[in-house]
């Protein structure tokens, strides 16, 4: 009974637009690894307005004849954040270790933590 009334609840979701919610391990694993491929994909495209920006800085301050470094630092730091992120991530994979839950608890970490340094890289676009 209760399965039935969830699978109603479900076609009642996808009807109205809604997609249905996940109901095996296999289908949270699944959406948690979609998740995670749209938050790499908005870091990407964050990143790369955010390189370019510290380039062109990199660039104006050559021109006064000084220059921070940048765009290095900003590469060596989003280097050093993914080493983090997989690390941080296997780490907090590692409560479910072995179980089907590993990589959906994994995947959400990885997308949490991809979410967290998007924004990151947006802050560092100030102006002067």
């Amino acid at each position: 009974m209760i399965k039935v009334l969830a699978s109603a609840a479900a076609l009642m979701m996808v009807a109205a637009g809604q997609p249905a919610a996940a109901q095996t391990q296999a289908e949270m694993n699944a959406r948690a690894g979609a998740d995670l491929r749209r938050a790499d994909h908005a870091l990407n495209a964050q990143w790369k307005q955010t390189y370019a920006l510290m380039k062109e800085r990199d660039a104006e301050d050559g021109r006064r004849g000084g220059g921070l470094g940048y765009a290095a630092a900003t590469l060596a730091s989003q280097r050093a954040w993914l080493q983090f992120r997989d690390k941080q991530c296997v780490i907090e994979g590692g409560e479910v270790a072995g179980g089907s839950m590993q990589p959906m608890v994994r995947g959400q970490c990885l997308a949490r933590l991809t979410r967290e340094r998007t924004k990151q890289l947006k802050d560092l676009m100030w102006t002067r």
